[in-house]
Parts: structure tokens; sequence; C-alpha cells
């Protein structure tokens, strides 16, 4: 399926989400970074690409719209900051990270933030009747305070097809999100080595 397929149908979902009223930035007055931000991944520890290597982009200041069509309604206001990393290929992948004021707000966000990804595959059928989504549980990891990933698939009326590969991870009071996408289904998600990465991303917040 041609690249130019799945950029549209996650355009279409980004812009819609976007549409909504979505916050994707932290608004004025967020909590200050009191100490060290936490580090990201690099694109060395993404799950291997079969025929291209992983790029990563810079870190930057604000909520991703990339994740607008899973993330984008209802998530707190935080200073969220994130990392895109993209293949020559159409595969992709982001990291969020945010610090909140304290653990038990930190684990407060976690489990809201799991529980929009559990709930992304009913809200999009709902929200596009285009679209037929399925969610898979892949279960916990050991890591710090502990980490959930999940896998989600998309297919449209027209044929467009994708896989996405979510983790949610804690440490302290530090949050991260990963996800990793590309067109597909369950079969060609990567999930052990999507399983390390989001351990390297817990292990390496701070």
């Amino acid at each position: 399926m041609p690249m130019r397929t799945r950029a549209a149908a996650l355009a279409t979902l980004t812009v819609a989400a976007l549409a909504a009223g979505t916050a994707l930035t932290a608004p004025a007055g967020a909590a200050v970074r009191k100490s060290a931000p936490p580090n990201f991944l690099s694109a060395s520890e993404l799950p291997p690409h079969p025929s291209s290597d992983w790029t990563a982009g810079p870190v930057t200041d604000g909520f991703p719209e990339q994740l607008a069509y899973c993330l984008g309604e209802g998530v707190p206001a935080y200073d969220y900051r994130h990392r895109l990393f993209h293949t020559d290929l159409d595969t992709g992948a982001v990291q969020v990270t945010v610090v909140t004021g304290s653990a038990a707000k930190g684990k407060a966000l976690a489990a809201l933030l799991d529980k929009k990804i559990r709930s992304c595959a009913g809200r999009l059928e709902q929200a596009y009747p285009d679209i037929e989504a399925e969610g898979r549980y892949y279960g916990t990891l050991p890591v710090e305070e502990g980490a959930t990933v999940r896998g989600l698939h998309t297919e449209t009326s027209y044929g467009a097809t994708d896989i996405h590969l979510l983790s949610v991870g804690r440490d302290g009071r530090t949050v991260t999100v990963v996800d990793w996408g590309q067109m597909g289904d369950f079969d060609d998600a990567p999930v052990g080595a999507f399983k390390k990465t989001t351990k390297k991303a817990v292990n390496k917040l701070h």
C-alpha cells in the first residue's frame, strides 16, 4: 500500500482530534521542572527495522499531535516533552515524557493514559464509522514502577491498515509513553523488540 495512503489516514485522525478542541500542549502556568529533565530513547534503541535505520528528531516541548488519535482529548495539562523517530520507509515512533508533582500524581497519570489507550479502539470506531479497530493487551513489564504494553490495529473502509504498539511506563513521578507504528496488522508487530524498547525508555528516564 502506498505510503501516502497511511499518511492520509493518520492525518485524518489527527485533524479530527485537533478540530474537537484537543489541547496538545501544556498551558501557561504549568509546573516548572526543578530537576534534570528525563532522558529520551536514542534511534538505536527502537525495534530494529529490517531494511532501514531509524532517525531521531530533536527533543521538543509539548504533547505530540502524532498521538492525538488516541490520547488527544482529556490528557491533563503538564509540562510534556517529546521526540519523534522515523525510518526511510513508512514506519514511525514517538516518545513522550512528563514529570508530575509527586509519585502519587505520576501513578494516577500513568493509569489514566493506559486507560485511554485501552479504550482507544472503541472510541475510534465510535467517532469514525469507516474505521474498524481492535486493541490487544501484551502485559506488564517489571521495570521501575512498571510499564504496560498494548497493541492497536485499524483498518479503513478504503483499505488502509495500520498497526501500533503503545506502552506507558513510570519511574517515580515521571511518566513516559512510547508509540511505534507502521502499515500492517498484528502479525507485523515486533512485540518482543518493543518490550525491550519500553524497558530501556523507563530505565533511562533518570
